[in-house]
């Protein structure tokens, strides 16, 4: 996967918690002193951030983890990338450069997208009630412009930025509902535990829509896969291009 656990936890909760809350403050602190935290008890560390102990513990509840335990073992196999070095030459080589790689990666999503997996995904949407598209991080943009899409042709659909709310959402779901998820590399389900997925008696219809190879957990219903380098200048673009394809085409078959 392009993000380990660590960061993709951490900043999707900073980005979706309200600014000054205490998760935020404590996520904030992390990401600021990640060596320092390697050894550090939860004491010094609730000292650290000016909460209790017991705001650190649901801290480490609220991101899907059983305790500070965890969250040092976590931590010490953190791996925090930096993203691409930008293209040598001047500013307008550099973006002549992304520009030509973000072109041919959009190129290869129109290459290889299923015409009959998407027209069957587009009835989905018509024929669910309550839909929902989620994604993580950069992710989470596909899901956002396929909302607002779909909100023009009539079609309202349910998303949320953070990814605590997008899994109590699909661990409540049931058959009446329809979940899209949009996976740069398929690893969605990578950052939570699948036990009470896999304990569940009635899952939604999940459709996960990604340009990995990695295989989707036997809950999903079925995958979207298009060509994809796998690289950061690919990722959100190829996805945010499927997302407005899916759509167009929603409201392509509306209008027949």
């Amino acid at each position: 996967m392009i993000y380990g656990k660590i960061p993709v936890v951490f900043l999707g909760l900073l980005a979706s918690e309200k600014s000054g809350s205490t998760n935020s403050i404590i996520a904030s602190y992390i990401l600021d002193n990640l060596d320092d935290m390697k050894n550090i008890g939860i004491q010094q560390f609730a000292e650290e951030c000016n909460v209790s102990s017991s705001s650190i513990s649901r801290f480490c509840r609220d991101i899907g983890l059983d305790s500070f335990s965890e969250l040092k073992m976590l931590l010490t196999q953190a791996n925090l990338k930096k993203g691409p070095e930008a293209s040598n030459g001047d500013f307008a080589e550099r973006k002549r450069a992304y520009t030509g790689q973000t072109i041919d990666g959009i190129q290869q999503v129109s290459d290889s997208l299923s015409e009959n997996l998407i027209n069957e995904l587009v009835r989905d949407i018509y024929d669910y009630k309550e839909v929902a598209a989620f994604g993580l991080m950069k992710a989470e943009t596909a899901a956002v412009i396929l909302q607002s899409d779909l909100l023009m042709y009539g079609k309202k659909i349910f998303t949320n930025i953070s990814f605590k709310e997008q899994i109590d959402y699909l661990l409540e779901a049931d058959e009446n509902k329809l979940v899209i998820l949009f996976s740069f590399t398929g690893s969605f389900f990578d950052y939570t535990s699948l036990k009470p997925f896999l304990k569940k008696a009635r899952h939604p219809k999940i459709w996960m829509i990604t340009g990995g190879n990695v295989c989707a957990p036997t809950f999903v219903h079925k995958c979207i896969r298009f060509s994809s380098k796998q690289t950061h200048f690919e990722h959100p673009s190829q996805l945010d291009f499927v997302a407005t394809i899916i759509a167009q085409e929603y409201n392509h078959q509306l209008n027949r």
